[in-house]
């Protein structure tokens, strides 16, 4: 099921967000993204409309929504490839008529995901924190009518 955030899933959503975030980026050092975990609980989270995938046993995914930016989707890494991430985007797609998103050009799984999901890349730019590249993504639910 997905449903809206609240303030007791803030550690489970961590967890995924850094574990995640870890493995998906391995091109980026890990201590990067720890070196996050206390924006993300402070400033990135609470400024976001979040929305959480819990199952039986918990939390297993979740997404954030800042304004028309999916600005986080993420899934607990022993649950991907089971169809959470695609039940999380299709929830984020009827939220918003259109999103954007920015994502890393080397972390080439999200890159398919994103467009077999009707994204298309927009730009490019290099993200300031890591100096890595990214594509900006857009989707309009409106170009598919």
């Amino acid at each position: 099921m997905i449903r809206r955030f609240n303030d007791s899933d803030m550690e489970s959503v961590l967890d995924i967000w850094l574990s995640a975030s870890i493995i998906s980026h391995d091109f980026i050092r890990d201590s990067f993204w720890r070196s996050q975990v206390e924006n993300m609980r402070n400033i990135y989270i609470p400024a976001s409309e979040t929305y959480v995938f819990e199952n039986g046993s918990g939390i297993e995914g979740f997404y954030s929504l800042k304004d028309n930016i999916l600005a986080a989707i993420f899934v607990c890494p022993e649950y991907q490839s089971r169809g959470i991430g695609r039940q999380l985007l299709d929830h984020a797609k009827k939220q918003r008529e259109k999103l954007s998103l920015s994502v890393y050009k080397e972390n080439k799984d999200a890159c398919r995901f994103y467009l077999s999901h009707g994204f298309r890349v927009i730009s490019k730019q290099t993200d300031a924190h890591t100096g890595h590249q990214e594509y900006i993504m857009s989707f309009c639910a409106a170009c598919f009518l």
